[in-house]
C-alpha cells in the first residue's frame, strides 16, 4: 500500500474522519515506526495542514510527510492533557522527526533528597537519576560559584557536613561549632531538620526576599522573648543571605515580578537555546539546551524548550511571566497549562521594546556566544576523528568508539568497564560495567589478559542481536600488546576480526596495532592523541569507580549477614540497639531476646553463632523454622 501522499483517495477518506477535539497525533511509516508525535487543540485543522498543497513546510517536515503511511489519534479532554501526553510519547519513542533537545549535562545541579528522612544536599551532574521525590536545581554554568554558594549555605544553616559519621557514639566537632545539628546521633527531629532544608530550597527557588522577611520576623520574636542567642543566630543568617545575593551582576527593574526569558541562535547545523531565570530583580539561574538544526520554526523550538523545562518544575518555581524571542505557535496552550500547574495566571509575551526586550536581547547574545563555543568544540572533535582515521589507516572515520579497561587490586574485586564515544563525545547511555566471572581470577592471582578476553567475549557474543549501527568503528583496549592480543583472539573467534582494534599503553602513550611489532607514536598535541587519551581516561575512571563500589560493599559487609534469619531489617534493629557487632557479641542471651522484633528463638541463633559452633547455629535455626511450621 502506498504512502498517504501518493494515495489521494485514502488520504481524503482519512482526513474526512478527523475530529475537531484536542489530542495527540502519531505519524507512522509503512513499517509502523513512529515518525513524528504532535499535539493540537483542533486535530482536524492541525493534521490537515500537513497535507495541504503548497504548504510551506520545513525541509525536515516535508521529508517526513512524504513517508507517512498512516496516522494515529489519541483524544484528550483538554489541551493541557494533550501537551503532557505528547511529551511522554516523545520521550518514550524518540521519533526521528521530532526535535530532540539536549540539555547542558556538562553543567552541575544541586540535588535535595526529599525521599530521605534527613534530606541531603549535594552537587551532581546527573539530573533525575534518583528518587522521584528528590528535587534538582540548575544547571549552574559556574561550577566554582555553585560550590562557593553551597559552602556558604553550610555555614549559615546547620546541615549534615559529612557522608559518614566520624564517631559511632557521639557527634563530631561540627556539632560543637553549630554547623551540624547532630544527625548521626539523631539529636534533631526529622521534621525540624526538614524545615531548615525547606528554607534552603526557598533560596534555590529565588525566594530569598520572602525568606528574609520570615527570618526577620522570627528574629524580632526571639529578641522579644529574650532568647538572645537564637536571635543572634538569626541575625547572622540574615546578614549572610544578604551577602549571598550581593555578587549578582545582573539586575532588572520591577523586582516584584518573577520572569523567565528564552532565546536561541542557530546556524546550518546547530541550535543553541538559553533560558534566564530572573527572581526579585536578580538573575538566579541560566539553563542551556542544544539541538541539531532541522529547519524547524524558531517559535516551535522555544515552545518545546519551555514545555520540557516546566515539566520538571514545582509550582513555586514557575514564574508569572515568560518572555520569548519569537512568538510561540501554541502560547495559549502553554499559558493555560502553566496557570493550572501554578494556581494563578501566567503570561507569555514576545516583547519588542524597552526593558523586557533588552532582557531578551541579552539572552539572545548569550545564546549566540554558546553557539560559537559549540561550533568550536564540534570542529575540534571532528578534526580529532579525521586525524585518528588517517594516523591508524582506518577504513572510515570512527564515529562510534568503544574503550575497555580492567580494574582490581591484586585480583581482588576484578571488574571492567566499557565507555562509548559517538562523534568524539561521551555517550553515557551506552556505558557498561562488568564483574569478572572467571573463577581462576581471585585475590592474589590477577590476570588482565583473561579478564579482557572475558569482557570482549561477553560484548561481541551478543553483537548479532544488536542493531547494525551499534557495532563500533574502533575498539580501544586500555593496555599494551598482551591485552590487545587477548581481545583480538576473541573477536576473530567470534567472526568480528574486521572491527578495527588498537591498544593504548599508558606509560609512553604508545598505540599498538594488531600484527605490527612497532607502536604508532602520535605527536604530542595531536587532536587524535587527545581523543584517545580522553576515552581511555574515561574508561579508567568508570572502571575504578565501579571497583571501589564493589570493594566498599565487600568491606562494609557485616558478619551479621552470615547468621541464618538475619536480613537487612533485623540487622538494622540489632545495630541500632547494640551500636556495633563487638557489643552484640558480648551480649547475653537475655539481652538479645529482649530486642524488639528478635524474640527468643532468633536470639538463641544469634547467641549460638557468637558463642558456639556454626553447626549449632544452623541446628538452632532449623529448630526455629520447624517450630514456626508446626505453629
Amino acid at each position: 500500500m502506498p504512502n498517504l501522499i501518493a494515495d489521494p483517495e485514502r488520504l481524503k477518506e482519512r482526513l474526512e474522519l478527523l475530529p475537531t477535539s484536542a489530542g495527540v497525533y502519531l505519524m507512522r511509516d509503512e513499517a509502523g515506526e513512529i515518525l513524528y508525535v504532535g499535539k493540537a487543540k483542533n486535530l482536524r485543522n492541525r493534521v490537515r495542514s500537513y497535507f495541504q498543497p503548497g504548504h510551506d513546510h520545513s525541509p525536515r517536515i516535508a521529508i517526513m510527510v512524504g513517508k507517512v503511511h498512516d496516522f494515529e489519534l489519541i483524544l484528550t479532554d483538554t489541551e493541557a492533557e494533550a501537551l503532557v501526553l505528547e511529551d511522554n510519547l516523545i520521550k518514550t519513542h524518540k521519533p526521528r522527526y521530532n526535535v530532540l533537545l539536549k540539555d547542558d549535562k556538562q553543567y552541575p545541579y544541586l540535588c535535595i533528597t526529599w525521599s530521605e528522612e534527613y534530606p541531603r544536599i549535594f552537587v551532581t551532574r546527573r539530573r533525575g537519576s534518583g528518587h522521584p521525590e528528590d528535587r534538582y536545581f540548575g544547571p549552574y554554568t559556574d561550577a566554582g560559584a555553585l560550590h562557593s554558594t553551597l559552602g556558604l549555605l553550610k555555614k549559615l544553616f546547620p546541615l549534615r557536613q559529612r557522608n559518614t559519621p566520624v564517631f559511632k557514639d557521639r557527634p563530631c566537632i561540627n556539632y560543637e561549632m553549630g554547623r551540624c545539628p547532630g544527625l548521626c546521633q539523631r539529636l534533631i527531629a526529622p521534621q525540624e531538620y526538614r524545615a531548615t532544608i525547606r528554607q534552603i530550597q526557598m533560596i534555590l527557588q529565588g525566594r530569598t526576599t520572602e525568606l528574609l522577611a520570615q527570618l526577620e520576623e522570627q528574629m524580632q520574636a526571639a529578641a522579644a522573648a529574650m532568647h538572645f542567642e537564637h536571635a543572634a543566630r538569626l541575625r547572622d543568617r540574615i546578614t549572610g543571605l544578604n551577602q549571598l545575593g550581593a555578587h549578582q551582576k545582573i539586575t532588572v527593574p520591577d523586582s516584584s515580578v518573577s520572569r523567565d526569558a528564552v532565546a536561541l541562535a542557530a546556524d546550518a547545523s546547530l541550535v543553541s537555546i538559553q533560558l534566564f531565570q530572573v527572581r526579585s530583580g536578580k538573575l538566579i539561574g541560566r539553563l542551556g539546551f542544544s539541538a541539531a538544526a532541522s529547519g524547524e520554526d524558531p517559535g516551535r523550538i522555544l515552545q518545546r524548550v519551555l514545555e520540557e523545562h516546566y515539566r520538571a518544575s514545582a509550582p513555586e518555581e514557575i514564574p508569572i511571566e515568560v518572555l520569548t524571542q519569537h512568538l510561540l505557535p501554541e502560547a495559549d496552550i502553554l499559558a493555560a497549562w502553566l496557570a493550572e500547574k501554578k494556581g494563578r495566571k501566567v503570561e507569555i509575551h514576545a516583547p519588542q521594546r524597552q526593558t523586557k526586550a533588552e532582557l531578551v536581547e541579552m539572552v539572545a547574545r548569550n545564546a549566540e556566544a554558546e553557539l560559537q563555543r559549540l561550533e568550536r568544540f564540534s570542529r575540534r572533535q571532528e578534526k580529532g576523528l579525521i586525524h585518528l582515521a588517517e594516523a591508524l589507516e582506518l577504513p572510515s572515520i570512527p564515529r562510534r568508539m568503544e574503550c575497555y579497561d580492567i580494574s582490581h587490586i591484586q585480583g581482588t574485586d576484578t571488574v571492567a568497564s566499557r565507555v562509548v564515544f559517538l562523534d568524539g563525545a561521551p555517550a553515557k547511555q551506552y556505558y557498561r560495567h562488568y564483574k569478572i566471572r572467571d573463577p581462576r581470577i581471585v585475590a592474589g592471582r590477577p590476570d588482565d589478559f583473561a579478564s579482557m578476553a572475558e569482557v570482549i567475549s561477553r560484548r561481541f557474543a551478543r553483537a548479532e542481536s544488536e542493531p547494525e549501527g551499534d557495532l563500533p568503528d574502533l575498539v580501544v583496549i586500555d593496555g599494551g600488546k598482551g591485552q590487545l592480543s587477548a581481545a583480538r583472539a576473541v573477536m576473530e573467534e567470534l567472526s568480528y576480526g574486521d572491527v578495527p582494534t588498537i591498544g593504548l599503553a599508558k606509560r609512553l602513550e604508545e598505540v599498538f596495532l594488531p600484527g605490527r611489532s612497532d607502536p604508532v607514536i602520535l605527536p604530542e598535541g595531536d587532536p587524535a592523541l587527545h581523543l584517545l587519551q580522553r576515552i581511555r581516561d574515561e574508561a579508567h575512571r568508570f572502571a575504578v569507580s565501579f571497583h571501589r563500589e564493589q570493594r566498599g560493599k565487600r568491606m562494609t559487609r557485616s558478619s551479621l549477614d552470615d547468621i541464618p534469619g538475619i536480613g537487612p531489617a533485623k540487622r538494622k534493629i540489632l545495630l541500632d540497639t547494640f551500636r556495633s557487632v563487638p557489643v552484640l557479641e558480648k551480649a547475653s542471651f537475655e539481652e538479645i531476646s529482649k530486642t524488639p522484633g528478635i524474640g527468643p528463638r532468633l536470639a538463641q541463633v544469634i547467641h549460638t553463632y557468637f558463642h558456639g559452633k556454626p553447626q549449632e547455629a544452623a541446628e538452632a535455626r532449623e529448630a526455629e523454622q520447624t517450630a514456626y511450621e508446626v505453629k
